[in-house]
């Protein structure tokens, strides 16, 4: 598999025989730029803890490229993206206009990782990136959520032919590892109920109207002005963002092939304080619910804001939480909670998948 080799670090004084790993970058926004700064942080230490060292070989942003077999600096790509230029403007190697395509047409990998946009139309770029990647036979990372949710049998079957594997742990409640305990921790028992706080952005408005009493309308500015709403916040505050990240669920944890198209889905815009005060009232908090629960037959997927007893945990979340509970047949109730107030947690989970693909976890 790949092209990896060894080589020999030396840090501090410290020698390590370490596995040299080379990815291919293609997005660097919020997510691929803080990448590269956790990992220029942590690398003595992945060294010597894992023996792994990721050389980076190319990289892509809007704006063109870089590209060079002997490594990018990260360093150099990371203040580029600070600077708000773009990595074509890398010394020497940055090109101009090329995409992402054509740039992984120039060089050899071990890994890609996919940190470009969330495209639910058409999953591009990412999507003919990620099957590209797999057909070398290179394993993938992924932060995009658009390809999983458009194509996620058929890439994961792709990579099984291709005997490369195909890690997301990034893309459902960001450092949280979601997918992980369900797919992995939870191996040998049956998940008959999975409740989900999958989206920061709603969970903050919410509990700013309910603790603070100020309404949806300025919440929302709120959440813009601390920088995890966007101008246009449909995406979040209509629970498509949340149903993205539930259809990733369904078909990697519960083994169940579905579609957006199959979740019932509604959003926030039209809670009122009177709604979340009579809520209170009764003793329970509203919060934007992912839902999978199975029926005897099949599991019901829905995305809505649901009242929970105040003693639940997804109820107790704040402004910056996300959270997960999964209900078992052998296990028991498994839950996990993330306090998340921007991109490096998300960051740092496509680090631990990389770090994972390794470790054969």
């Amino acid at each position: 598999m790949g092209i990896s080799g060894s080589v020999f670090l030396f840090f501090r004084g410290y020698t390590a025989m370490t596995q040299e790993i080379r990815f291919v970058l293609v997005g660097l926004g919020n997510i691929g730029r803080n990448l590269l700064d956790v990992y220029v942080h942590r690398q003595e230490e992945i060294a010597r803890r894992y023996g792994l060292a990721f050389r980076l070989v190319a990289a892509c942003d809007s704006g063109g490229a870089a590209v060079d077999e002997a490594g990018l600096s990260l360093e150099l790509v990371r203040d580029l993206k600070l600077a708000q230029r773009s990595v074509a403007a890398y010394p020497r190697t940055g090109v101009v206009g090329i995409n992402a395509a054509d740039m992984l047409a120039r060089i050899s990998a071990d890994v890609l990782v996919d940190a470009s946009p969330t495209n639910l139309a058409t999953g591009e770029p990412g999507l003919s990136c990620v099957r590209y990647a797999l057909e070398e036979k290179w394993h993938v990372v992924m932060a995009n959520k658009g390809p999983l949710v458009l194509a996620f049998s058929a890439l994961t079957r792709l990579a099984s032919q291709k005997g490369a594997r195909l890690l997301f742990s990034g893309t459902v409640a960001g450092g949280l590892p979601t997918v992980n305990l369900g797919v992995r921790d939870l191996a040998g028992s049956g998940v008959q109920r999975v409740e989900g706080i999958f989206n920061g952005t709603t969970n903050y408005i919410l509990t700013r109207m309910e603790r603070e009493g100020i309404d949806y309308a300025e919440a929302l500015c709120g959440a813009q002005q601390a920088g995890i709403a966007e101008p246009d916040p449909s995406l979040d505050v209509d629970g498509w963002d949340a149903a993205n990240k539930l259809v990733i669920i369904a078909n990697s944890v519960l083994n169940r092939p579905t579609t957006l198209q199959e979740l019932a889905v509604t959003g926030i815009r039209d809670l009122t304080l009177d709604e979340l005060a009579g809520a209170r009232a009764q003793g329970e908090v509203i919060k934007l619910l992912a839902l999978a629960e199975f029926d005897g037959s099949d599991f019901i997927l829905s995305v809505r804001p649901t009242a929970l007893p105040q003693e639940h945990i997804l109820a107790r979340t704040g402004l910056w939480d996300m959270g997960v509970v999964y209900y078992t047949d052998y296990m028991g109730t498994i839950s996990a909670v993330i306090e998340e107030k921007g991109p490096v947690p998300t960051a740092a989970a496509v680090l631990r998948d990389m770090i994972n693909l390794y470790r054969g976890n």
